[in-house]
């Protein structure tokens, strides 16, 4: 079974997640969404109220799954017997920063990252970016797919 881990705090899941996601499908037999928290980031969202929504949001596709997870992305690779990473790159900086991790996860657990380019209308959007302009009133639905606005 071809299982992968698409890791993240999800703080919101933008349509850009949802595409990658979608994207990723196809090649694997099971995608499990992790729920993380970052330490570097201040929630907007509960974790357990993110994890209800994507939830809600794969209810109807059989091959994902949503997990909260805590600690190394590798050790919980370990545990769900997953040998692949998903991650999506939005630009050069996103290569330049998952590339080192991707390398280490190779040669410490052999789990292969695979990285999604966005897709070009997408490009732009970050959790990041939605959590500030949603922090100062701003309107990020627009960002969000229906079921997480």
């Amino acid at each position: 079974m071809k299982r992968a881990i698409f890791p993240g705090s999800f703080d919101p899941f933008t349509k850009g997640h949802l595409s990658i996601l979608m994207r990723a499908l196809p090649l694997f037999d099971q995608i499990i969404v992790a729920v993380g928290q970052n330490s570097d980031k201040s929630p907007m969202t509960p974790t357990m109220q993110r994890i209800a929504r994507l939830d809600d949001l794969f209810k109807n596709e059989p091959k994902v799954s949503v997990i909260q997870y805590s600690g190394l992305t590798m050790d919980f690779c370990k545990a769900q017997n997953a040998k692949f990473i998903i991650r999506g790159l939005r630009n050069a900086q996103d290569f330049n920063y998952e590339q080192p991790i991707a390398q280490t996860n190779l040669a410490l657990g052999s789990v292969e990252t695979i990285f999604f380019s966005a897709e070009p209308q997408l490009s732009h959007l970050s959790s990041t970016i939605a959590r500030d302009i949603a922090k100062h009133g701003g309107e990020i639905q627009s960002f969000l797919p229906d079921i997480i606005k």
